[in-house]
């Protein structure tokens, strides 16, 4: 009978859809590192999956955000966004709009999310993640302290066969 129990609690970890665990670390460790805002990192994963976009649905999707006229402008000028292609001469008025897209840079570092989601550890370093250098905030030191656990779940995890994504039923 425990031995049933035990099986069933297993097969139930298995399926648990659990790749949304420590994204609040992930996004903080995003955060810091790109020293980018709540609202500017919830933007470029929104443009992320349009590939390319006009300032018009830039403006749209940023209506639920906190108002920030300058937004668009510097996101282009850190480099995040890019323009892909420009107004041109005898083309319907639909089509005369500039048309953007999320630079190189952008693309990566959403990539990066997505694999830190998947089960990629957060790097540990000074050199490589901000959190650990010694003079930063106290709220960097707690996330510090919860990479450090969120990588040893990732090992143990890994070493005994088990994943964060989900497991088709």
């Amino acid at each position: 009978m425990i031995s049933l129990f035990t099986n069933v609690i297993i097969k139930m970890k298995s399926n648990k859809r659990d790749y949304l665990k420590f994204w609040k670390v992930i996004r903080e460790y995003f955060k810091v590192r790109h020293n980018l805002s709540q609202a500017d990192l919830d933007m470029l994963l929104y443009l992320y999956s349009e590939r390319y976009f006009n300032v018009t649905t830039f403006r749209e999707y940023e209506e639920i955000f906190s108002w920030n006229k300058e937004r668009f402008y510097r996101l282009i000028k850190e480099g995040w966004i890019e323009l892909f292609s420009s107004r041109q001469k005898g083309r319907p008025a639909m089509r005369s709009k500039a048309i953007y897209s999320l630079s190189y840079k952008a693309k990566r570092m959403v990539n990066s999310i997505y694999k830190k989601l998947e089960g990629e550890e957060i790097p540990e370093t000074m050199c490589n993640n901000p959190m650990f250098k010694k003079n930063v905030r106290f709220s960097d030191k707690v996330y510090r302290n919860m990479i450090i656990t969120m990588n040893q779940e990732l090992k143990e995890n890994r070493l005994t066969g088990q994943e964060l994504r989900h497991v088709p039923e």
